[in-house]
């Protein structure tokens, strides 16, 4: 259901106080009228990125909601001009929907990390990890949680799965995306960090191994294509800024 597109016909819109539950409603909430499946366990629809009430709407389902407690499952589904993760949609359900027995899967996820580079015996090495979900090296990056800013989530992770305290570069900001097992958008941004710690401590739970790399090294061992641009831009701009 993840990235279809659906028509909510709205039996509860934006501001509407509901006697029965004793629930104000702080998004439209309707049934989905098409899009879906014969049969389909979807028992409504919230809109988001809709701020005024409105009758119908058309648009993405961008979060699948599984609510243990109600025995149901409800869409969010907002306008395709618009992205929003599970730390935008969690607070917005949470009206009706926290707690125990709630799941949220969403369509789009965000990422931050960072190229991180130090001396190592007078040349500069560049960091990769491996995490333990995958057989391929890269970056350092972790989910955005709560209110944290881009540069907020790069740091944490880092610190979180390599025990490096790393000082983020201003100038250089690199997105990727790409989709993951054909359902799910995400989007990474990835800055350009240094670090004077000397002792990498890896997550164990989470990360597998990690390895100090000299830049064509480094760009061996990328697997992705995303990832070896990130990193050729991250050295274009170290050349400019007589880092390297």
């Amino acid at each position: 259901m993840l990235g279809n597109f659906v028509r909510v016909r709205v039996t509860k819109p934006l501001g509407r106080f509901d006697r029965e539950t004793n629930v104000k409603y702080l998004l439209n909430y309707g049934v989905v009228e098409n899009g879906l499946e014969p049969h389909s366990p979807v028992a409504g629809a919230y809109i988001m990125g809709v701020d005024h009430p409105v009758r119908h709407f058309d648009g993405r389902v961008t979060a699948v909601i599984k609510d243990s407690r109600r025995h149901a499952v409800y869409l969010v589904v907002a306008p395709k001009s618009k992205q929003f993760i599970i730390n935008d949609i969690a607070p917005a359900v949470a009206f009706m929907h926290k707690g125990r027995g709630v799941s949220i899967d969403c369509f789009y996820e965000r990422s931050c990390g960072a190229v991180v580079f130090r001396d190592i015996g007078g040349q500069k090495r560049f960091l990769l990890i491996k995490n333990k979900r995958s057989a391929h090296w890269g970056f350092p990056k972790g989910h955005v949680e709560n209110t944290e800013t881009d540069e907020e989530t790069a740091l944490r992770e880092v610190l979180e799965e390599t025990g490096l305290h790393i000082t983020i570069l201003p100038g250089f900001k690199a997105k990727s995306v790409y989709t993951i097992q054909g359902r799910i958008d995400k989007t990474v941004m990835i800055f350009l960090a240094t670090t004077s710690d000397t002792q990498t401590v890896i997550q164990p739970s989470e990360i597998e191994d990690y390895i100090w790399l000299e830049f064509d090294a480094c760009l061996k061992t990328l697997n992705y294509e995303n990832d070896k641009s990130i990193l050729q831009r991250a050295k274009a701009f170290m050349e400019e800024h007589d880092l390297m």
